[in-house]
């Protein structure tokens, strides 16, 4: 299928994990791939390789998303790069988990600051390409912590779910220009880090997830493209859960 074919996408924490999965399913879907990095140079080259040898055009950048000016920069680099671009997914973020009694103001201050700032500073800076285009998907990567909490992510969770209330109000705010504003929410997803669990750890997450496994990548990635292409073009300010049954 090339159902993005001559568009582009910019996608935000892209050198591994759920980011890796996103950047190359879009680029096999025939998206130019314009992806930042923040530490990960190798991964990060060995993602810029493989999505060039599909035949897109693909460029990286390290850039922190959670700086206002960095974000500013970064999109004026990828004009120049790629002359515009249609598709925004915010999908950087961290976590940094301890109980409330243990958790430092740096500690909450840094979770929001990489996750929810970010995406204000990538869609304020985004937001005029858009406008110009009068067309434009923004997909910001929430996770179901951020609609039910979690103990110890606290952050976090305020986060995500600060995430949410922001995503709907751009729909609200820009949908009279054809821009679309969506959220997914993840449930347990095995990447990378989830890999340095324990297997009792795993286990007790699967329990609670009816289809009795972890979600892949990938299956977040086909929601982004469902949500990135013209199939969902009647689709704006809505929360969509991709967790196997996990909040059912």
């Amino acid at each position: 299928m090339n159902l993005l074919k001559g568009k582009t996408v910019i996608v935000t924490g892209a050198s591994r994990g759920i980011g890796k999965g996103i950047a190359l399913t879009l680029a096999k879907n025939g998206a130019n791939v314009a992806f930042t990095y923040t530490k990960s140079v190798e991964a990060a080259n060995n993602l810029l390789k493989e999505i060039s040898s599909l035949g897109v055009k693909c460029k990286s950048y390290q850039s922190n998303a959670a700086n206002f000016e960095e974000s500013k920069t970064l999109v004026e680099n990828i004009l120049n790069d790629f002359e515009s671009f249609d598709i925004l997914i915010n999908n950087a973020g961290i976590t940094k988990d301890n109980l409330l009694m243990r958790m430092s103001e740096e500690d909450f201050d840094k979770v929001i600051e990489v996750n929810l700032k970010s995406v204000f500073n990538m869609v304020k800076a985004c937001q005029s390409v858009f406008l110009k285009q009068r067309s434009g998907s923004i997909i910001n990567i929430s996770s179901i912590v951020g609609l039910k909490g979690n103990p110890g992510q606290s952050n976090y969770a305020a986060s995500k779910a600060g995430m949410i209330g922001f995503s709907k109000s751009i729909a609200l705010e820009l949908g009279s220009r054809n821009i679309r504003s969506n959220v997914i929410a993840p449930g347990f997803i095995e990447t990378e880090m989830t890999s340095e669990l324990s297997e009792d750890v795993v286990s007790k997450w699967i329990e609670g997830i009816p289809l009795k496994r972890g979600g892949k990548p990938e299956d977040v990635a086909n929601l982004c493209l469902f949500l990135s292409s013209d199939l969902s073009s009647f689709i704006t300010g809505q929360v969509i859960n991709v967790d196997g049954g996990m909040l059912t």
